[in-house]
């Protein structure tokens, strides 16, 4: 996560649409994790967070990054975007040397006069990470 306008948050939809409540802290985040095994060595790191673009969003981007703790080489993250319980846009993207990831996609689009929102309203977003289960383990 990026500290943008001092708030810590890990979706942006340029610097202020998407985000969760600025009182949540890095253990209300935590709240929102699971971690479901895959074996006894790697497992799926699974955050839950809320999105809201306003409908007077202005800014064409948006965007999930973020920082992969302990990963596992080779396997991207997987974010996939919840309106009303229903998938509207999954995607993946790969992590960086340093554990860093980052995923840009379309919030409005203009096409001459036409202006569309692609995405307004209230979301749910599920970011998974493949990780080391025993944080100890050397990724290699």
């Amino acid at each position: 996560m990026k500290i943008i306008a001092g708030i810590s948050v890990p979706i942006l939809v340029g610097l202020f649409v998407m985000f969760p409540s600025p009182l949540s802290s890095a253990m209300g985040m935590l709240k929102n994790t699971e971690f479901i095994p895959l074996d006894g060595t790697i497992g799926l790191e699974k955050k839950v967070i809320s999105m809201h673009i306003p409908a007077d969003n202005e800014l064409p981007w948006g965007f999930v990054e973020g920082q992969v703790i302990n990963q596992v080489q080779g396997y991207p993250v997987i974010i996939q975007i919840f309106k009303e319980g229903e998938p509207v846009h999954v995607a993946q993207t790969d992590v960086n040397q340093d554990g860093s990831y980052e995923y840009k996609f379309r919030a409005k689009s203009v096409i001459g006069e036409q202006v569309i929102n692609i995405f307004e309203g209230d979301y749910t977003v599920k970011i998974f990470k493949v990780v080391y289960l025993n944080p100890n383990t050397i990724s290699a």
